[in-house]
């Protein structure tokens, strides 16, 4: 039986904040970072519910960096998928 991960108010607040980018889907995201789409949806419920009260529990994730690392691989992946449809767009314009 494997431990309850526990993650900080700032990753959760972050990992919400991905998916309110433009073209962001929750279950992407979800899978991007390293947890349930469900557990994601619910952060998003809770933060939109209520901002001061939201994420009240003393969770820390087991490894920050890994964490933080998960966050800027999304991040390159949206960027790479946007400029890869960008070249599309543009190849096809000029021919």
């Amino acid at each position: 039986m494997s431990k309850r991960r526990k993650f900080s108010d700032e990753f959760k607040r972050e990992a919400v904040g991905l998916t309110r980018q433009p073209g962001a889907q929750l279950s992407q995201v979800a899978r991007d970072i390293g947890v349930g789409a469900g557990v994601l949806g619910r952060w998003r419920r809770e933060l939109e519910t209520d901002k001061a009260k939201a994420f009240t529990g003393s969770g820390v994730p087991r490894d920050q960096e890994m964490a933080t690392l998960k966050r800027e691989l999304a991040r390159v992946k949206k960027e790479r998928d946007f400029l890869r449809d960008a070249a599309a767009f543009f190849a096809r314009e000029s021919s």
